[in-house]
C-alpha cells in the first residue's frame, strides 16, 4: 500500500513539475529593437570612440552580450531595413538600394516598395498574441503613407509612428511624421526624443499583458543633423569643428534616450524582456553629397563607409541585453546579422516560420554561450558600391570578394534590378576575386588568395554557387507592377 502511495505522490510531483516547466516555456518574451541610422562601428565608446560618451549602450555592452562581428543586411538604409523586417536578403524583395521619393525613372526605382506578401517579424509575433508598434523612420516604400504601396500598418504593427526617410527639416522640431496614417505636424523637441516619446506613451497605454514587440527606429546619426546646443559646447574643445561636435552630441543624444528606455523597461519590464541595438548600416562619408557637412561617423579599424562592400558598409556595433534571463555576458566575435532576427525571435517566442526561404538562422545558441557557426553564409550582392566589388561574403573566419564583368568591360552601378537590365545581369561574370582572413585582419588590408590557395579555389565556388542561387531568387521589376 505504502508502495503504491509512494508512486501517486511520485506521479503527481512529476505532473506538477512538468505543469510549471510548459508553463515558463509558454511565457514569451517583449523583444525590443533599437535601430541608428548610419552609425558607424567605431561610433559608441564601448567599440572604440576616444571622444563621444554613450554609458547606456555601454553598460548595455557590458551587461549584455558585445558582438563584435555584427551585420547588417546591407551597406545602406532601405535595403538593409527590408532584411531585418523579413529574415531575406533584400534582393529576394526587389530592395537594392535606398529608396527615393516617386519621382518616375527609367529603371522603376519609383515604384521599389517593399510589397504585400512579404512576410515580416511583427505579422508572425501576431500570430502568437504579441502587440506591435513601430517609432520611427520606415524608408521601405517610395509612396509613403499613400494607398499605393502597403503602409506600416499592413505589414504587421499595430500602432506606427514614422516617417517615409530623414526627419525633416533636421532632428530638431521635425514636421514630417505620420502616425497611424494620420500626418501629425509640426512637434517640438527632438527626434530620437519624439521617438522615445511615441514608444514609451505606446507601452503605457497599452491594454493587456500580452507580450509586445516594439521597433524604435532612430533618425541619428543621418544628416540633417541637428543636437541640443548644451552637448554640442561639451563637444567643442575636443572637435576639429562645430560641425564635428555636433555629431558627437548627435550619438550622445541618441544614447540619452536609450537610456530613458532602458529605465522604464528596467522599472516595468524587467521579467522577461530582450532588447537588440544595432545600426542599419555604416557611417556616411564626409560631404559625399552637399548636406553631408556633419558626417564625422567613424568606421574604427575598418575599410570603408556606408555604400561600400568593405566591412565598414555592413559591419556595425550590435548589442543584446535580456532583462530577466540568464545569458553570456561579454564579448563574442561569433557571425550574426539582422537577418537572423526573424528566427530567432520565432524561435523565442514559439511562432511558426513563414513559409517562405530565409537567408538568417536562430541566434539563441549565441544569446546563451556567445557562440555560433552559422550552416549559411552571409553574402552581399549591392550594385551601387562605391568600392569596386559589389558581391562579398563573409563565412567562418572568411571574406571573399569580387566584381562584375559583362564580356570584356565591368558592369557600371546600378540602382535596381528591372526588365531592362535583367538579361545584362544574370549574364555578368563574377571577376577579380579577393579573399581575406577576417581573424587576422579586420582593416581587410592583406589578399590572401595566393597563401591559401585551396581555401581560395574552395570559398570562390561556393560564392559563385550562392550568388547565382541569390540571382536567380532576386525580385524583377517592370512597369506592369504598378
Amino acid at each position: 500500500m505504502k508502495n503504491l502511495e509512494t508512486i501517486a505522490s511520485i506521479l503527481l510531483l512529476s505532473v506538477a513539475l512538468l505543469s510549471c516547466e510548459t508553463e515558463e516555456k509558454e511565457i514569451k518574451p517583449n523583444i525590443v529593437v533599437i535601430l541608428c541610422d548610419d552609425l558607424g562601428y567605431g561610433d559608441l565608446s564601448s567599440f572604440g570612440h576616444s571622444v563621444i560618451e554613450t554609458p547606456n549602450l555601454d553598460k548595455l555592452a557590458e551587461e549584455g552580450i558585445k558582438c563584435t562581428s555584427f551585420y547588417s543586411a546591407a551597406p545602406v538604409c532601405s535595403p538593409s531595413r527590408a532584411g531585418l523586417l523579413t529574415g531575406r536578403s533584400p534582393n529576394r524583395a526587389g530592395i537594392y538600394d535606398f529608396i527615393p521619393g516617386p519621382k518616375r525613372s527609367e529603371d522603376c526605382r519609383d515604384i521599389v516598395h517593399l510589397q504585400a506578401h512579404e512576410k515580416t517579424i511583427p505579422a508572425m509575433l501576431k500570430t502568437v498574441g504579441y502587440s506591435t508598434c513601430l517609432s520611427g523612420k520606415w524608408h521601405c516604400s517610395s509612396y509613403f503613407n499613400s494607398e499605393k504601396q502597403p503602409t506600416p500598418g499592413y505589414f504587421g504593427f499595430d500602432h506606427w509612428f514614422a516617417t517615409h526617410n530623414n526627419a525633416a527639416p533636421s532632428h530638431e522640431n521635425p514636421k514630417n511624421f505620420v502616425r497611424n496614417g494620420e500626418d501629425v505636424g509640426q512637434l517640438e523637441g527632438y527626434s530620437c526624443q519624439l521617438v522615445v516619446d511615441e514608444a514609451l506613451n505606446w507601452l503605457k497605454c497599452k491594454e493587456g499583458d500580452n507580450p509586445f514587440y516594439l521597433q524604435v527606429c532612430f533618425h541619428e546619426p543621418h544628416e540633417p543633423v541637428a543636437s541640443p546646443q548644451d552637448l554640442v559646447q561639451k563637444y567643442l574643445p575636443k572637435a576639429e569643428n562645430e560641425n564635428q561636435a555636433e555629431y558627437f552630441a548627435n550619438v550622445e543624444n541618441m544614447d540619452t534616450q536609450v537610456g530613458r528606455l532602458m529605465e522604464y523597461l528596467k522599472e516595468n519590464y524587467s521579467e522577461n524582456t530582450l532588447v537588440v541595438f544595432s545600426s542599419d548600416n555604416g557611417p556616411e562619408t564626409l560631404m559625399r553629397y552637399s548636406r553631408a557637412k556633419h558626417s564625422y561617423g567613424s568606421p574604427g579599424p575598418l575599410k570603408g563607409m556606408k555604400l561600400w562592400t568593405n566591412e565598414a558598409g555592413f559591419r556595425v556595433p550590435g548589442i543584446f541585453y535580456w532583462l530577466g534571463k540568464e545569458t553570456f555576458n561579454g564579448t563574442t566575435d561569433a557571425v550574426v546579422s539582422s537577418l537572423d532576427f526573424m528566427p530567432t525571435f520565432a524561435e523565442i517566442s514559439s511562432a511558426t516560420l513563414p513559409d517562405v526561404e530565409l537567408d538568417g538562422q536562430s541566434m539563441t545558441t549565441l544569446i546563451k554561450t556567445g557562440k555560433m557557426e552559422r550552416f549559411k553564409p552571409l553574402i552581399w550582392a549591392f550594385y551601387d558600391a562605391l568600392n569596386e566589388r559589389m558581391i562579398a561574403m563573409r563565412t567562418d573566419d572568411w571574406k571573399i570578394m569580387c566584381c562584375l564583368k559583362s564580356d570584356t568591360s565591368y558592369v557600371e552601378n546600378f540602382h535596381n534590378i528591372y526588365n531592362g537590365n535583367e538579361q545584362m545581369i544574370k549574364e555578368a561574370d563574377l571577376a577579380d576575386f579577393v579573399l581575406y582572413n577576417m581573424k587576422e585582419d579586420i582593416s581587410e588590408s592583406i589578399d590572401v588568395s595566393e597563401k591559401y590557395p585551396e581555401k581560395f579555389e574552395e570559398l570562390k565556388t561556393l560564392l559563385k554557387l550562392e550568388y547565382g542561387k541569390l540571382l536567380e531568387g532576386s525580385f524583377v521589376w517592370s512597369r506592369e507592377q504598378e
